[in-house]
């Protein structure tokens, strides 16, 4: 798993960069090099579920305890030591590899799916004829929409209500054909997916709205939710939100879920858990203006911890306070851009911007795998500047007797 997030492969790559490349084999604990694969790649799968997010987080915390220069114990609570250390927290979404939804498109997915399971419980040898689901006219009735360059209103609802009811036939037949043919698991699961389509578009068919609750925007991922991200390039996003933290750049995942979730409501829970590593809170919080609530000031004044933002009330008179307090501002704000760059860092190397996996645990292990990997990136990073400073505070004289050639090389 760490080879295939590192390289940013696909499972099936990631088997034939374990055949060829013999670090690779080497890193695994091979004894020799073998152009054999050594499993096939659909076993990623469950090797993906023998390491859910909660343990990849837990070895992430093992390797970031061993790495910190300090392990001391939690203090007491009825303490109050001095704050220490800096905090930083924002939230991201991790997108899916989902299609962009529309509700026609999703209802012909439904249809599509309702379709195949037909198929699937018709029995040809039981004498019976296949039950009519005009499958043909249902699709020249989607790729009429789906060809129209600027479908109109009409358009949009003739499409979504001609859907509806082919949908609701095809529900029906599977339901007669279940009687005869009891349903598997998978069946079962994807029954239910296309049922809960059904009844959620046609609420907004018949109410007129354009909101849900826990609306299904892909009937292959059914835990994706749409996140609306406010952003200029994506206004809304479909994923896994997650509210990361930031402490001498390295990361954890403070909260993670396939369901929208004000970001500043971690603030707290960030707050104690910071208290619990180190016995003590941090000295300063730095995030972004919804994290400055109400109770989030209340809380971190109670507890002595700093929240970068501008102060309530009006600005001071003092011309020279109020030019340092936006100083102070602006200089906060570009030590909070470290979470930017790793939220870049993870979605342009390490392929956080689209999660390839299928499944809502498994696309759950690979984000947090893809934070763990991040990390150990970091602590390779740090050993070897540790390794150049000690190497170039010594005198360049010894630095030239012990890197030059022996008197047989030459």
């Amino acid at each position: 798993l760490i080879i295939k997030e590192e390289l940013c492969l696909s499972d099936e790559e990631t088997v034939r960069m374990i055949c060829e490349n013999p670090h690779c084999q080497y890193f695994l604990g091979f004894s020799e090099f073998t152009d054999v694969a050594p499993f096939d790649s659909s076993k990623m799968v469950a090797f993906r579920r023998r390491f859910p997010i909660e343990a990849v987080a837990r070895i992430n915390e093992a390797m970031l305890r061993a790495q910190s220069e300090e392990d001391e114990a939690p203090r007491d609570h009825d303490d109050d030591p001095d704050n220490h250390g800096t905090l930083i927290l924002d939230a991201t979404c991790a997108p899916a590899d989902v299609h962009y939804p529309t509700d026609a498109s999703v209802l012909n997915d439904a249809r599509l799916l309702s379709e195949r399971l037909i198929d699937e419980l018709h029995d040809p040898s039981g004498g019976l004829s296949k039950p009519r689901t005009y499958r043909k006219k249902a699709r020249r009735s989607y790729l009429l929409f789906a060809r129209s360059k600027r479908p109109g209103y009409r358009l949009i609802r003739g499409t979504i209500r001609a859907q509806l009811q082919f949908i609701h036939r095809n529900l029906g037949h599977i339901e007669r054909l279940s009687e005869s043919y009891p349903l598997t698991e998978k069946q079962k699961r994807e029954l239910s997916v296309v049922m809960k389509v059904h009844d959620q578009q046609r609420e907004m068919n018949d109410l007129c709205q354009r909101q849900v609750a826990d609306r299904i925007v892909s009937t292959s991922q059914p835990h994706v939710r749409p996140i609306v991200r406010g952003k200029r390039s994506a206004r809304v996003e479909f994923g896994a939100k997650i509210a990361m933290s930031l402490e001498e750049g390295y990361a954890r995942i403070e909260k993670l879920s396939w369901d929208a979730f004000n970001e500043s409501q971690t603030l707290q829970d960030s707050c104690e858990r910071y208290r619990e590593r180190h016995g003590y809170y941090p000295e300063r919080i730095l995030a972004d203006k919804i994290y400055r609530t109400r109770d989030n000031l209340n809380y971190c004044a109670a507890h002595g911890i700093k929240l970068n933002g501008p102060k309530l009330g009006r600005p001071p008179k003092d011309r020279t306070l109020y030019d340092e307090q936006k100083r102070q501002e602006r200089l906060d704000a570009g030590e909070r851009n470290a979470i930017e760059g790793k939220f870049g860092e993870a979605k342009r190397r390490y392929g956080l911007n689209r999660v390839m996996t299928r499944q809502a645990a498994s696309s759950e292990t690979t984000i947090a795998m893809i934070v763990l990997v991040m990390n150990l990136k970091k602590v390779l990073r740090d050993l070897f500047c540790a390794f150049l400073l000690r190497l170039f505070q010594r005198p360049m004289w010894v630095i030239h007797r012990r890197f030059r050639k022996p008197a047989f090389a030459q």
